[in-house]
């Protein structure tokens, strides 16, 4: 009876078998795992590209506001009074400076660290631990560059401090290239506040994960 089962079952099992073996299709565990293990691939590469771009945004938020300044002249009364602004007259720009250039290096140091890893075929975060401190970090920098972006972006702090000791409501007539640099950094200082953030998200569904 048993023999005769084996038997009965092995007659249902082989035909399967073979149609898998000629059609070339297979299941299982190892099946699941090199998908699952090409999805995690991709997913590294996205979080290596989102670096990338991250230095690039922080670094031209840093670089476009260091260069904003600009002397001019104002008419008031009839009297032509030189106005000079720059941006290490406002706390709030050195404030911004400050955080994008901690922001670029932590980008930097991420990303040397991700890419070296994806060279020698290594995961990309290698532990629990290691993702945490990331998030923390993404999470830290995002807040960061956001609270920099909103400071700078103040138009009661623009006039206050724009051009030190000088009464003018409206500065960004006469320093017309000094504003456009700042609206540009303010600009890529929130994006950059958007990658990280995007990042910390990335974070959280790998430690989800694992």
């Amino acid at each position: 009876m048993d023999g005769r089962r084996t038997t009965s079952e092995l007659g249902i099992q082989l035909p399967e078998a073979k149609v898998a073996a000629e059609t070339g299709t297979m299941s299982g565990p190892l099946v699941s795992d090199g998908a699952d293990r090409k999805v995690s691939r991709k997913t590294e590469l996205l979080h290596v590209v989102l670096r990338l771009v991250c230095l690039l945004t922080s670094v031209t938020a840093l670089s476009v506001m260091v260069t904003a300044k600009e002397a001019s002249t104002i008419s008031i009364y009839g009297f032509n009074l030189p106005v000079y602004s720059k941006w290490s007259f406002s706390n709030s720009f050195e404030y911004l400076v400050g955080v994008s250039a901690a922001v670029a290096v932590h980008s930097v140091l991420q990303l040397l660290f991700s890419v070296s890893r994806l060279l020698r075929k290594s995961p990309v975060i290698p532990s629990r631990n290691h993702a945490w401190l990331i998030f923390a970090g993404d999470q830290v920098f995002a807040y960061a560059m956001m609270s920099a972006g909103s400071a700078a972006s103040g138009v009661t702090n623009l006039n206050r401090t724009g051009i030190r000791h000088s009464a003018l409501p409206n500065f960004c007539k006469p320093l017309h290239g000094f504003c456009n640099h700042v609206a540009v950094s303010i600009a890529f200082t929130f994006f950059t506040s958007f990658l990280l953030a995007t990042s910390v998200v990335l974070d959280v569904i790998w430690l989800s994960k694992h």
